[in-house]
């Protein structure tokens, strides 16, 4: 279990909790919400992100791969968001800058430990 839970492994326990979320929402918006279009697009992603995390716990390189050029995106947009982001400024109003900020950071720090980690960058 220690070995599951590492910096070699960050994204992909991120991979396996939003599929977790994405088949809850499934559940809720079907069962729930009576809707029957909108789940079969949140299935989507979680089949996606399950099955990411899936090969990116066996050590797939492409899934590893994958994955770190999905949290890359991730993270260049929380940095953007620090200075063009309206809506979040919105929503979290005067805390904004510490939350967004604290994210990107977390999120930069796991990219680099994880490209290390794997291989990735070289």
């Amino acid at each position: 279990m220690s070995q599951k839970l590492s910096l070699r492994n960050s994204f992909d326990i991120v991979a396996a909790l939003i599929a977790a979320l994405a088949f809850i929402g499934v559940l809720q918006s079907f069962l729930i919400g009576k809707h029957f279009i909108i789940p079969t697009m949140i299935l989507f992603f979680g089949v996606l992100f399950g099955n990411l995390a899936r090969y990116g716990f066996q050590g797939h390189a492409w899934a590893k791969q994958f994955l770190f050029w999905i949290s890359f995106i991730f993270t260049a947009h929380t940095f953007f968001a620090l200075f063009w982001a309206k809506k979040y400024r919105e929503i979290l109003g005067g805390s904004f800058e510490f939350v967004c900020s604290g994210v990107f950071l977390i999120l930069a720090f796991l990219l680099v430990k994880y490209a290390k980690a794997n291989k990735i960058l070289s």
